[in-house]
Formats: C-alpha cells, sequence, structure tokens
C-alpha cells in the first residue's frame, strides 16, 4: 500500500481545520446577515412611516414629499408599501387594503408583525399617533409593510459576499501553504538527495546542517550506519578467522589424504587412516562450532521451552563420563534432590555444559586428575560448575579464554568452546564466569530461570 506523501498529509492536516473554521464563520455570518437586515428593514420601515405620518399631517392628507415619496419607492433596497387612514378611521392615502393587522401597542408605539399581502408574507409596521387631518383631530394610524422575499435577498446578497472573502482567503492560505509546505520540506528532500549519491561503501556518519524536527532521523541513520559497519567489520573478521583456522584442518586432510595410496605397509595405512578419521572429526566439529556461533550472534530470538536442568546436566554428563575416564580422569556430578526448572533452549545449554567439560578435558594439561560438576540454584538463576585441579588459568588472562579463536596454549582445540558457552549464557540472562584463583579452574555458567 503506497503510503499518502508528507506534503499532502501537513497539506491536510493544516487546512483542514481551517476549513471547519471557515464553515462555522460562514454560518454565523450568514446569521448576523440575517439579524442586520431585519434590523436594517425595520429601521427602514420606521423611518418610512414617521414621514409619512408628518407628510399627511402638515398637508392635510392631500400629498407625500418628493423626499419621502423617494424614501418609500426605495428603503433598504426593497418597494415600501403605505396606508394612512385618518382619526375617524377613513382612508386618506396610500394603498387602499393593507394586511390585516390586529394591533396591541399603545399610541406612539411602532407595532411589527409578520402577515400576508397578496399571496406573499410581508413585514408589516403600524404606528398609531396623534394628528389633525383637516377638522379631524384623533388618532391617525400609518401602516408600511415590506416583503419578506426582499429582505431575504438582501441577507443573502450579504452572506455571500461574506463566503466569497472568506473563500478568497482560504485559496489564498491553501496556496501559500501548499508552496510554504514544499519549500519546508526542502531539508528532507535535500537530505534524500545526499543519500542517494552515496555508495554501497560508504556508511560515514551524515553531516548535513538538518532542522530540529529533522535530528532525531539523522541520528537514527547514523546510529543504524555504525551498526552496520560494525556488523560488516564482524562479518569480515568471522571469514577471515574461519578460513585461517580451517586451513590447518583441510591442510592436515589432504595431506593425510594424498599418502594414503603410497602406504603399503598395514600398521602404518591403519594409523593413517586413524589420523585422518581424527583430522576429519575436528574438522567437522570446527565448522559445526563455527555455524552455531555465527546463527547465535545473529540469530533474532531462538526457540525456548520449559525443562529440567538437573535432568539436561546430568545427560551431558553421562555421556561426557566414558571420555573422561578413559583419560584417567576422575569424574563427579553433583546436583540437588529436586527439579530445577528453566526456561530456554535445551539443545543450545546441553552444548555450552559440553563445551566446558570437553574444555577442561583438553586444555587441563597433565596434572589434571579430576573434573568435577555440578549444579544449584542461586536466587532467580540457575549456575552450572564445571570445576577442575588442573594447570588452570591466570586471571590477567579470563577476557581472552573467552574470546573467539582463543587459546592461552597451543593445542587441539579450537577455540571456541568457551565463546560459544558465554553467548548461549547470554542469551538466557546470564554469562559463563571464571574463577582463576587457586590450583585448577572453576568455569560457571549462569542463566536466568
Amino acid at each position: 500500500m503506497t503510503a499518502t506523501s508528507l506534503r499532502l498529509r501537513l497539506f491536510a492536516l493544516i487546512l483542514t481545520p481551517l476549513l471547519a473554521v471557515a464553515l462555522l464563520l460562514g454560518f454565523w455570518r450568514y446569521s448576523v446577515a440575517q439579524q442586520t437586515a431585519e434590523a436594517l428593514f425595520d429601521r427602514g420601515l420606521l423611518a418610512a412611516a414617521l414621514a409619512i405620518s408628518r407628510d399627511v399631517a402638515g398637508s392635510g392628507g392631500d400629498a407625500l414629499s418628493p423626499k419621502t415619496r423617494a424614501l418609500v419607492s426605495d428603503a433598504g433596497g426593497g418597494e415600501v408599501f403605505y396606508h394612512v387612514a385618518a382619526p375617524d378611521g377613513i382612508y386618506v392615502t396610500g394603498y387602499a387594503y393593507p394586511p390585516a393587522f390586529r394591533p396591541t401597542a399603545g399610541l406612539g408605539e411602532p407595532e411589527y408583525r409578520i402577515a400576508e399581502y397578496r399571496g406573499e408574507p410581508v413585514r408589516v409596521l403600524r404606528l398609531a399617533e396623534t394628528a389633525t387631518i383637516g377638522n379631524l383631530t384623533g388618532e391617525s394610524v400609518v401602516t408600511v409593510w415590506q416583503r419578506v422575499a426582499d429582505r431575504s435577498g438582501f441577507a443573502a446578497d450579504l452572506a455571500w459576499r461574506a463566503f466569497a472573502l472568506i473563500g478568497a482567503l482560504m485559496l489564498t492560505l491553501a496556496l501559500v501553504v501548499w508552496f510554504g509546505v514544499k519549500r519546508g520540506l526542502r531539508p528532507l528532500s535535500d537530505l534524500q538527495d545526499a543519500i542517494e549519491r552515496r555508495t554501497p561503501d560508504d556508511l560515514s556518519r551524515i553531516r548535513r546542517p538538518v532542522p530540529v524536527e529533522v535530528s532525531g532521523i539523522v541520528a537514527t541513520l547514523n546510529r543504524l550506519f555504525g551498526q552496520v559497519e560494525q556488523s560488516i567489520q564482524s562479518h569480515q573478521a568471522f571469514i577471515s578467522d574461519a578460513a585461517h583456522q580451517l586451513r590447518n584442518p583441510a591442510s592436515a586432510l589432504l595431506s593425510l589424504a594424498e599418502s594414503l595410496p603410497g602406504t603399503h605397509d598395514p600398521a602404518e595405512r591403519q594409523r593413517r587412516e586413524r589420523a585422518l578419521i581424527g583430522a576429519a572429526r575436528k574438522s567437522a566439529r570446527l565448522a559445526n562450532q563455527l555455524l552455531s556461533m555465527e546463527r547465535l550472534r545473529y540469530g533474532d530470538t531462538i526457540p525456548k521451552t520449559a525443562f529440567d536442568a538437573v535432568d539436561m546436566a546430568k545427560e551431558v554428563c553421562h555421556d561426557l563420563a566414558p571420555q573422561a575416564m578413559e583419560a584417567g580422569i576422575e569424574f563427579s556430578f553433583v546436583a540437588p534432590p529436586d527439579r530445577l526448572d528453566v526456561r530456554g533452549n535445551r539443545t543450545l545449554l546441553a552444548e555450552a555444559l559440553g563445551n566446558l567439560v570437553d574444555n577442561a578435558i583438553r586444555h587441563g594439561g597433565a596434572r589434571l586428575g579430576r573434573i568435577d560438576v555440578s549444579i544449584a540454584e542461586a536466587g532467580r538463576d540457575v549456575v552450572l560448575t564445571v570445576t577442575d585441579d588442573g594447570k588452570g588459568i591466570p586471571a590477567d588472562q579470563v577476557d581472552l579464554a573467552l574470546g573467539r579463536f582463543s587459546q592461552l596454549q597451543p593445542g587441539e582445540g579450537s577455540g571456541l568452546g568457551l565463546a560459544f558457552a558465554d553467548q548461549v549464557a547470554r542469551r538466557h540472562g546470564g554469562a559463563v564466569i571464571i574463577e582463576a584463583t587457586g590450583p585448577g579452574a572453576s568455569v560457571s555458567l549462569r542463566m536466568r530461570r
């Protein structure tokens, strides 16, 4: 699914609330226009009524002045109708039949109503005043009215003018926002162009000046570049180390294999065949350890299940005890009577414990005579400990012993056993701890339950 461009999203986020405000403002302006039209037209009716009343009283009912006629003909944008009745109720001037009107206001008080005249709704004003027309003095009634449609048209005209002004402002604002957002996003476009121009080998930090809002993205990219560069360097180092470590076993295999056809002595041939099998096993073990190390290091997750750590350790010791006893080494396993349930990868933990025991057998030296394996609970952790009475590990070489392909002295091992065990322990929330005090060595694998 294609994501919406950032420019369109910002444009929509900015203009949507402004458009909503503009609509609300438009409706409010229309309501105000209606109220304004009502007030203006009512004042116009009142002005017309007062002018008619004064003219009729002054002329004795004969005629209206030119100014009053002009006011009546176009008061507030619409035609004004009028009717004047003398004090005795006799029609004086204007239209003969005004809209029906039942008065409730007193003398001299203007009274407005909505009525109907010739099938149309009209706004009516009735004004009763004391006047003298001819020889009659009494209550003279002036009635003026105007079509409601004229008022509505005037209000609509005011509203449309307001709408046109708001629309023009919104259009201008939209253009400003559209091109403003484009200009504001230019640093992102420049950053994209700079990244695209980079070669695959260029993983250096981005040092371009960017806005504060983009600095987090640049920092994340720089951190990612650093991690990728470190990962590439680690892979290159692994390939180099693996090639170096596999070269000697491969050369030995090739030499032994080439020497077999020319060996006719049965005893010598049998010796070389055993050496060839041993070299092949060593190469296979080294390759498996290398694959396990890389799979463990770069794998996202490892499958974990609940199992009894005592049973796992007992099984590993049962498999390795014959190898130790064949080498003349006393071998023991000590475990608590109860289960120690942990959640982890049983296969990896068993292989890690096997590496610890195998490392003690291979590198214990000539004085090695005993290996003890124990398992115990320590708070929230389970600790697997392999202790021997061999030549031990100097305290200043503990870190070196945990490194990949590291051997304190030349031997037949691959230098991956302790490193692999430490990686497995870390994946299980623990670590491998080497205690180098006293004769021999004590190597513990801690793991979280």
